[in-house]
C-alpha cells in the first residue's frame, strides 16, 4: 500500500479482507487463505467459523490440514452424508482448536470412544455439540465428556444408543448444569433415571426430545413440569407409557409458579410450552390434552400453527387450541344454518 492506496491484492487490510471473507462461502475461504501469506495468516488469525459439510469425498484429509491453520475457530460443522472422519481428525481438532465452542460431527460412524475422550481434554469450552447417530460411542466415554465440558448447554444425542444410558444421563445432570436443549430422540435405553436426573440437574431445560424413548412413564414428565420451569418444547413421540397424570401434571405446573397473571394460565404465549409432540401416545384422552392446551396458549392445533402435534391419536380430535374454537365460532356466526 503506497499513500494510502491498495497496489494490490495482497495489500488489503485485514479487517476489510475479513469483512469480505464473511460474505463468501467457506470453499472460497480457503482457497483465499492459499493466496499468499499475509491472506493466510489474516483468515488463519480471524477465522472463527467453518463448514465442511459440501466436502463429499476427503473430509478427514481436509480437517487434519486446516484445523491446525485455523486454531481460532469457534464453531465446525462437520454434518455427513457418509461416514468420513476417523478419530485423528477429531484429536486434532482437540489439539489445536481450543476455544472451540459449537462442533457439530452428526453421522461420524467410523469415530470411537477416543474421539470423545480427545474433546473433553482439548475442547472444554464446548457449548453445543451434535453427535447424532454416532452409534460407536460407550456410555462411559459420554460420561467422561460431560464431567470435562461443564459448559455445555446444546447437546444432540439422537441414534446414540449405546452411548446414552441412564449412567451417563446421571453424570451429564450432575456436571452439565447449564443445559438448555437436549435431543435423546431413539434413544430407547433411557428410563425416568436418566430423565428425572437431568430433570433435577439442568433447571434451565428449554427443549427436550424423547421421542422413542418407549421406557420412560409419567414420572418423566412431572419431574419436567416440577423443576423445569423454562421448558417451551417438550416431545414424546411414541412414548406409549405417558397417561393423562402426565398431562395434568404439566397442565397444573403453570400454577405452582410465581406470576403475577391469572392463575392456571400462561401470562403470553411466550410462556410456558410452545411445542408438544405426543403423537402415538394412545392412552392419553381428550380432558386431559385439553386441560394442556387451555393452559398454554402457545400450542395450537389450528391448521398453518400446529405445535400440539398428535398424530395417530383418533382419540384426541375433539382438542382444540382456543383460537381455533374462535375461528370455528366466527364462522358459523358468518354463516349462520338455515
Amino acid at each position: 500500500m503506497d499513500g494510502g492506496v491498495i497496489a494490490g491484492w495482497k495489500d488489503i487490510p485485514m479487517e476489510l479482507l475479513l469483512q469480505i471473507i464473511s460474505l463468501v462461502d467457506d470453499r472460497t475461504v480457503i482457497v483465499a487463505s492459499g493466496v499468499c501469506r499475509g491472506w493466510r495468516d489474516a483468515i488463519c488469525f480471524g477465522l472463527l467459523h467453518l463448514s465442511l459439510s459440501w466436502c463429499k469425498k476427503n473430509m478427514n484429509n481436509l480437517v487434519l490440514s486446516l484445523v491446525p491453520k485455523f486454531a481460532k475457530l469457534q464453531t465446525l460443522i462437520l454434518r455427513q452424508d457418509k461416514p468420513q472422519l476417523a478419530d485423528e481428525a477429531v484429536d486434532t481438532i482437540a489439539s489445536y482448536c481450543c476455544d472451540l465452542q459449537v462442533l457439530d460431527l452428526r453421522k461420524s460412524f467410523k469415530l470411537s470412544d477416543r474421539s470423545l475422550y480427545a474433546l473433553a481434554h482439548g475442547c472444554r469450552d464446548l457449548k453445543k455439540l451434535n453427535i447424532s447417530g454416532c452409534t460407536s460411542f460407550s456410555d462411559t466415554a459420554l460420561a467422561y465428556l460431560a464431567s470435562y465440558c461443564r459448559k455445555l448447554k446444546v447437546l444432540n444425542l439422537c441414534g446414540c444408543v449405546k452411548a446414552t444410558s441412564d449412567t451417563a444421563l446421571q453424570v451429564i445432570g450432575q456436571y452439565c448444569n447449564h443445559l438448555q436443549s437436549v435431543n435423546l430422540g431413539w434413544c430407547e435405553n433411557v428410563s425416568d433415571v436418566g430423565v428425572m436426573s437431568l430433570a433435577y440437574g439442568c433447571p434451565d431445560l428449554r427443549s427436550l426430545d424423547l421421542c422413542g424413548c418407549v421406557l420412560i412413564t409419567d414420572n418423566s414428565v412431572i419431574a419436567l413440569a416440577n423443576m423445569c420451569p423454562h421448558l417451551r418444547s417438550l416431545g414424546l413421540y411414541y412414548c406409549q407409557n405417558i397417561t393423562d397424570r402426565a398431562m395434568y401434571s404439566l397442565a397444573h405446573s403453570i400454577k405452582n409458579k410465581p406470576t403475577k397473571w391469572a392463575p392456571g394460565k400462561c401470562k403470553n404465549d411466550h410462556d410456558g410450552l410452545r411445542t408438544l409432540n405426543i403423537s402415538q401416545c394412545t392412552a392419553l384422552t381428550p380432558p386431559a390434552v385439553q386441560a394442556v392446551c387451555d393452559s398454554f396458549p402457545a400450542l395450537h392445533t389450528c391448521p398453518g400453527r400446529h405445535s400440539l402435534i398428535m398424530s395417530g391419536c383418533l382419540n384426541l380430535m375433539s382438542v382444540h387450541c382456543a383460537c381455533a374454537v374462535q375461528a370455528h365460532r366466527t364462522a358459523a356466526f358468518h354463516h349462520p344454518a338455515h
